[in-house]
């Protein structure tokens, strides 16, 4: 199909070009060879009269009019998509679409795993593919990568539109014969153990409790940092460490370690977590139903008994 003489399949070379910048990586994603994708883009070139992306050293840097092009070519090609996919009626236990969610393994944890449970039984073609959090999960919402992201308040883009899915709380989680903290732990104490502590991607950014400790003034001694929650437990099993964490997968895994739970240090702030989708997957049958599920999950979840 052309218009204006441009073959609109070269849209969707344009906007892979432009976003991976690189003729390689854009070659893998189109499943053409190298080659052919110089081609592509040499077409792409004489159509708009302009270079597009120039070589800049080892990298390609896109010229002022393909960053102008960049969102309208993006947001062209998800408005096709969205009314491709979306069907008048949408029937759970026939469907065989596929959703990328962007999520880490506390969400995936207390949330995602009993989704795909549910969805075995109710929509059992239906296929989930969870990624991990890259440096900036919100830019692949923006460009309609992902269905959802699944992450604290804070990280909401306002131009999408977002659903709060349950609300949590922090607890300190330490070894079952911890010698130095017994049923509560001080703000002193909590200050002189030595912490487990979550920091993510290779910015190595911190929790959201960090934060907290940081506004009001308070450094920990974190002796060990890693990349996820679900290890949490086994780095502070046979010492003397605190974790501080989310409540809900804090005691799931107290269900299966030998670890206590205990009560946060006054002050602490809740954890909002929400979903977002791209505004062109709104009022999609499919989306709204796999929305809702969520939903649902999030809010039966959640209605966990307070206290240790």
């Amino acid at each position: 199909m052309r218009f204006k003489k441009l073959d609109l399949n070269l849209l969707v070379a344009l906007d892979v070009l432009l976003a991976e910048r690189s003729i390689t990586r854009a070659a893998k994603q189109l499943n053409l060879s190298q080659s052919a994708t110089s081609g592509v883009l040499a077409r792409l070139r004489d159509y708009f009269e302009d270079d597009l992306l120039t070589q800049v050293g080892r990298n390609m840097v896109p010229t002022p009019l393909a960053e102008s092009l960049l969102d309208p070519v993006r947001s062209v090609l998800l408005q096709i998509q969205s009314t491709i996919e979306t069907r008048p009626e949408f029937i759970p236990a026939e469907s065989v679409r596929h959703f990328r969610v962007i999520a880490s393994d506390y969400p995936t944890s207390v949330l995602l795993a009993e989704v795909t449970r549910q969805l075995g039984v109710l929509a059992p073609r239906i296929t989930v593919e969870i990624i991990a959090p890259a440096e900036e999960p919100q830019e692949q919402v923006e460009r309609g990568e992902v269905d959802l992201i699944i992450l604290p308040e804070k990280y909401m883009l306002s131009e999408h539109p977002s659903a709060v899915l349950f609300e949590d709380s922090f607890s300190c989680m330490v070894w079952a014969s911890n010698s130095v903290v017994g049923d509560s732990v001080t703000i002193e104490q909590y200050m002189a153990l030595g912490h487990v502590a979550t920091l993510w991607g290779s910015r190595r950014l911190p929790g959201l409790e960090e934060w907290f400790l940081k506004n009001a003034g308070m450094s920990r001694n974190i002796e060990v940092s890693v990349g996820n929650f679900n290890t949490l437990p086994q780095l502070v099993i046979g010492t003397n460490r605190v974790a501080t964490m989310h409540t809900r997968l804090a005691r799931m895994f107290a269900r299966y370690y030998p670890v206590r739970l205990l009560a946060a240090p006054p002050g602490m702030p809740s954890v909002v977590m929400k979903m977002q989708w791209h505004k062109f997957f709104d009022k999609d049958p499919a989306h709204v139903w796999f929305r809702n599920l969520l939903s649902q999950v999030a809010a039966t979840d959640s209605e966990y008994v307070e206290g240790y």
